[in-house]
């Protein structure tokens, strides 16, 4: 892991300058069974009802009371609508995205948390691309709330997810270069007055230099 902070900061995980968090590296294999909880159960059924199973997931990982199933691009949109329709997972809570820029290969990572409301149960999947092929497909025909989340994502971390139905920045102005929550993004910033003082743009306070 890169001990350089989103801004700057080195020697720690902690991007606000104060330097007070520690990163940990996190483990990249699959985690051991049994997992614990209903995460068994859950791996169990998916296996059951979608025969590809181990050619779909790349890991399982279990951490910090989570589960985590590393799914293949190409099977995104399978792998959804079996744990849709099958496993009951009705809910999808949106999309997030990750930028890892150290990890050659693997570096922007979408994160999908999952509800089932029926069995009181939540999961993650999470699905990793490369900078120079962004491309994931689009889960708005299994679950279409996502097509805001998606678009966010896009947004923020230049994702692209084919399929989507109108696929355009919601946060920033059409025209705008770049995707402003990777790490690698320009912090830039104006100065703000507030009270008579002037407070610094946050790329030149502290560490940010």
């Amino acid at each position: 892991m890169s001990d350089h902070g989103m801004f700057g900061a080195e020697g720690t995980g902690d991007t606000s300058g104060y330097g007070g968090l520690v990163r940990t590296p996190a483990a990249t294999g699959s985690s051991e069974r049994p997992y614990g909880s209903y995460f068994d159960d859950v791996a169990d059924d998916l296996e059951r009802a979608y025969p590809a199973f181990s050619d779909a997931i790349e890991r399982v990982v279990v951490d910090r009371g989570e589960l985590t199933l590393h799914v293949k691009r190409e099977k995104l949109v399978e792998v959804s609508k079996i744990l849709r329709d099958s496993l009951k997972f009705e809910m999808c809570m949106g999309v997030s995205g990750v930028h890892y820029p150290e990890q050659s290969g693997r570096e922007l990572h979408a994160v999908y948390p999952l509800l089932s409301i029926t069995n009181n149960r939540r999961i993650r999947l999470e699905v990793s691309v490369p900078d120079s092929d962004a491309h994931i497909p689009s889960v708005v025909e299994v679950w279409a709330g996502n097509n805001w989340h998606e678009r966010e994502t896009f947004d923020m971390f230049g994702i692209i997810f084919d399929g989507h139905p109108g696929l355009t920045r919601i946060l920033m102005p059409d025209d705008w270069q770049g995707h402003p929550q990777r790490k690698d993004y320009a912090l830039g910033g104006i100065p703000v007055e507030y009270k008579g003082a002037t407070i610094p743009a946050p790329d030149e306070r502290r560490s940010y230099r």
